[in-house]
């Protein structure tokens, strides 16, 4: 198993959901931070300040370890949870789903609830593109200009992502490539003279 790929969803997508005049509408975006996810609850709440609930669950890492589940004033466990359910069942992270539900006047009950925002998100997954994408470490490459052909052809035959790239008397790389990649490239690198490598970020 790799411990560098995922599944996420490729673009934003919808989904819903009606039940006894209740209607739960639900968004899936793909997501890579908390702050990003704070930005998007928010946006939907502005959006539908009318609704009765904004119900959600998010994961985050390779790992599923950073999750978060939100059930807005449902009974406890009726709604986060489900949604998060599905989230876990089609093994995907870095994904957001929030269900927005307007209230029909009719009690659903615990299960009824549990369904609701189940099928929600489900139907918001299936309406998505589910894509395998790798987890990637950027570096940042120094080196002077002299040796430039040298750090080119380890570029070409190792096929790192380039971010950012700048060409003076001193040159810079911003180089993005696969966890799983990552020591062949930097081993090449290093054994060449006046190349400096620093860690930026992983994505």
């Amino acid at each position: 198993m790799n411990t560098d790929t995922y599944f996420t969803i490729e673009a934003p997508s919808e989904g819903a959901y009606k039940e006894k005049g209740s209607k739960f509408i639900a968004y899936a975006y793909s997501v890579s931070c908390e702050d990003e996810i704070k930005e998007l609850i928010q946006g939907l709440k502005k959006l539908y300040y009318d609704a009765r609930h904004h119900c959600y669950a998010w994961q985050l890492g390779v790992e599923g370890l950073e999750y978060r589940v939100n059930d807005d004033g449902e009974p406890s466990g009726t709604a986060g949870k489900p949604i998060h359910g599905q989230i876990k069942s089609h093994q995907l992270t870095n994904i957001l789903i929030v269900v927005v539900r307007y209230f029909g006047g009719t009690k659903l009950g615990t299960s009824g609830l549990i369904t609701a925002y189940r099928e929600a998100a489900l139907d918001a997954i299936n309406n998505a593109l589910i894509i395998e994408k790798t987890v990637n470490d950027i570096y940042q490459v120094d080196f002077d200009y002299g040796v430039m052909n040298d750090v080119m052809r380890i570029i070409k035959e190792e096929e790192p992502q380039i971010v950012k790239q700048e060409f003076d008397l001193h040159c810079m790389f911003q180089l993005s490539i696969r966890q799983s990649s990552l020591a062949s490239l930097l081993g090449r690198l290093e054994k060449i003279e006046s190349v400096r490598l620093a860690f930026l970020t992983s994505s």
